[in-house]
């Protein structure tokens, strides 16, 4: 087997190194694994799925670019932190839509022993940070993570409407459904959610988003 093949193993030259350097190497190779789940949405030419580490980065430019739209003062740097790290659990757990009732179910249980195995990687202050921060991802609960749960919630919209569907076609979604998964983009950012709202009764309108029968 050649090396590109994964025959290679860099832990005995980490074994060798002191800590905390040694913990933090191993954790950010351990997060190369986030480039291998693949998720619901495509890329925005629609050729492929986007993996995860792809929507990290891009939703941390989303915030970072979209920072003045927050309803309230936030810190840019630690809402990108939040979005950088927040979806690293999805190395244990892969990848849970939206839409997927079942998954959705369970997601928050597997999600915390996920977190607590990844970043208990990291030496303990940074673990302790770490996990800190993603807990008040979940939360919601702060303007910051109000704003990153804004900015995550609006990516695949967008995603959705430059493929003509995308997930809401993949699991018949009717604009109801849609509007009530997604208004809490209005907490982060009322601004953002007039556009989402925009996008999505264009979407309607194309048929790419089914009405809903009576609305």
């Amino acid at each position: 087997m050649t090396q590109e093949q994964g025959t290679g193993s860099i832990e005995p030259l980490l074994s060798h190194l002191a800590e905390p350097l040694a913990s933090q190497l191993r954790f950010l190779l351990e997060a190369d694994c986030l480039k291998s789940v693949i998720r619901g949405s495509r890329i925005a030419d629609g050729s492929r799925r986007e993996n995860t580490a792809e929507h990290s980065w891009h939703i941390a430019l989303f915030a970072l670019v979209l920072a003045a739209h927050a309803a309230d003062p936030i810190d840019p740097l630690r809402v990108v932190s939040m979005l950088l790290i927040h979806d690293l659990v999805e190395i244990d757990c892969g990848d849970t839509p939206l839409f997927d009732e079942a998954g959705t179910a369970t997601q928050a249980a597997r999600e915390v022993v996920a977190a607590i195995r990844l970043f208990g990687l990291l030496p303990t202050p940074q673990a302790t940070e770490f996990l800190a921060l993603w807990s008040e991802f979940e939360a919601a609960a702060t303007a910051d993570a109000r704003f990153a749960k804004a900015i995550d919630r609006l990516q695949p919209i967008l995603l959705n409407h430059a493929v003509g569907g995308g997930t809401w076609a993949d699991y018949d979604v009717e604009e109801a459904r849609e509007r009530a998964l997604t208004c809490r983009i209005a907490d982060g950012s009322p601004a953002l959610w007039r556009v989402a709202e925009v996008v999505i009764s264009d979407a309607v309108s194309r048929g790419w988003l089914k009405a809903t029968p009576g609305a």
